[in-house]
């Protein structure tokens, strides 16, 4: 063997073992600081839309209320109306001598009826005892 033709092996050293990294721990604990800024700002947000909507509700609601109220206040007042004109002495009058056939009461057909009043209690008596 000549030197110009001496071959050689190296045999490299390889290993196929997983490669296992150190924990940053510094970089674990921003990480979870943010996640949980992150988690708060989300809870405003939807807090803040959760009043928004009730308060669009509520407004709707109040604004119905007042539509019905305003249409049971016109009922109230064609029924009061209607109570005032069946209570109507003229009209009353009218249906007891035109429905009934009754008639107006002369001056001489007036009777007076007195009143009986009650007699007063009697004193309170005394109960003899034995």
């Amino acid at each position: 063997m000549t030197p110009d033709t001496f071959e050689y092996a190296i045999k490299k050293d390889i290993r196929n073992n997983p490669i296992v990294r150190e924990v940053d721990r510094d970089r674990h604990r921003e990480m979870w600081w943010t996640a949980a800024v992150c988690v708060f700002l989300v809870a405003v947000v939807l807090f803040w839309a959760w009043q928004h909507f009730e308060l669009l509700r509520h407004g709707y609601r109040f604004e119905q209320m007042q539509r019905e109220r305003a249409a049971e206040t016109e009922i109230n007042r064609h029924l009061r109306l209607e109570i005032e004109t069946l209570r109507s002495p003229v009209r009353i009058e009218r249906l007891a001598t035109d429905r009934l056939q009754m008639v107006s009461p002369g001056p001489g057909d007036a009777s007076v009826i007195e009143r009986v009043l009650p007699p007063p209690a009697p004193p309170r008596s005394a109960v003899a005892r034995r």
